[in-house]
């Protein structure tokens, strides 16, 4: 059974940083992509950014919205992948989730993903 469990949620304000992290137990890390998707209040969960396992390269990929400002990095002695959040503006408030895929790519569609973490609240204040 995958587990992930994200932490480091938080109220902030704009332009503050703040550090996801997501720690994954049931399938072998380094093999596996993972993702960080988003949920504002009333609207649908979207793709922050993705990474893919480590024997493909650990190649991230972002959103438009959140490129330059989020970095995606995973620590596979740990079991980790981080979402480090830069210059944070009120519209990324959210739950912010992690999500595992069963293969080795970092897909970009959230029904490509079948394990979810719980999520963790981010709220930006202007």
């Amino acid at each position: 059974q995958v587990q992930l469990v994200e932490s480091g949620g938080g109220l902030v304000q704009a332009g503050d940083s703040l550090r996801l992290s997501c720690a994954a137990s049931g399938r072998s890390f380094n093999r596996t992509g993972m993702g960080w998707f988003r949920q504002a209040a009333g609207k649908e969960r979207e793709l922050v950014g993705s990474i893919s396992g480590s024997w493909s390269g650990g190649t991230a990929y972002y959103a438009d919205s959140v490129k330059g400002r989020f970095i995606i990095s995973r620590d596979n002695t740990k079991n980790t992948v981080y979402l480090q959040m830069n210059s944070l503006k009120p519209e990324d408030t959210a739950v912010y989730y992690c999500a595992s895929n069963k293969g080795i790519l970092a897909p970009r569609d959230p029904r490509d993903y079948d394990y979810w973490g719980q999520g963790t609240q981010v709220t930006v204040s202007s």
